[in-house]
């Protein structure tokens, strides 16, 4: 741990509802904490640059520039100009979470899953959630970050879909590195073990 300064009692914990999203603007030297309330709820994490959302963090970038595929306390993520965005100064879980991943969306869910009608997503979540803030939604997704996701590399490199490792109320901390826009989806995926099998509701926190 970095030992940031902690939230005050009086620091809104804001709701990112099951299966939706939900984006905040932040300053640089702000820190973000993302708790997970119920313990078992994977969040789906974008962050854009406050005066250009064409520059986010990248993890395709950030895995380049870190040389390793999960980010640890101490590790900044940057963006796909190589710029640094966000740095990870806490984390109370036993720090499983993902970067390949890419985010769910609606074609999925019938092409993969061969579900009928529509099925709420990440893809979705992070445009709705962008136009809720007034920003101009994106009409595709970059990669997230996965917080508290597990996806294992088991033997013969292949990726296991688990449930998180996390229980209620652990969280991880961040510092913005610029002024920013953070978004964030409660991944709604309920055909895999990675939400233990539903959606339910997280929240953050911003000071």
């Amino acid at each position: 741990m970095l030992s940031p300064p902690q939230p005050s009692a009086s620091t809104e914990k804001q709701e990112i509802p099951a299966r939706k999203g939900k984006a905040a603007r932040v300053s640089k030297g702000q820190f973000i904490r993302l708790i997970n309330t119920h313990g078992k709820q994977v969040v789906d994490t974008w962050a854009f640059n406050a005066q250009q959302l064409s520059e986010r963090m990248s993890m395709e970038h950030t895995r380049a520039h870190l040389d390793k595929i999960l980010p640890a306390v101490g590790d900044s993520f940057v963006t796909n100009r190589r710029d640094p965005i966000l740095t990870i100064v806490e984390d109370t879980t036993p720090g499983n979470h993902d970067t390949l991943m890419a985010a769910c969306d609606s074609h999925r869910y019938v092409k993969q899953f061969h579900l009928a009608g529509y099925h709420d997503n990440c893809t979705d979540n992070l445009k709705n959630a962008l136009d809720e803030l007034g920003e101009q939604g994106q009409e595709f997704s970059p990669s997230p970050f996965n917080i508290f996701m597990f996806i294992p590399v088991r033997d013969g490199q292949m990726l296991s879909w688990e449930a998180p490792t996390t229980e209620a109320g652990q969280f991880i901390t961040f510092r913005a590195e610029m002024d920013l826009v953070i978004a964030f989806s409660a991944c709604p995926n309920d055909c895999l073990p990675i939400n233990g099998g539903t959606s339910m509701p997280a929240h953050f926190q911003i000071w």
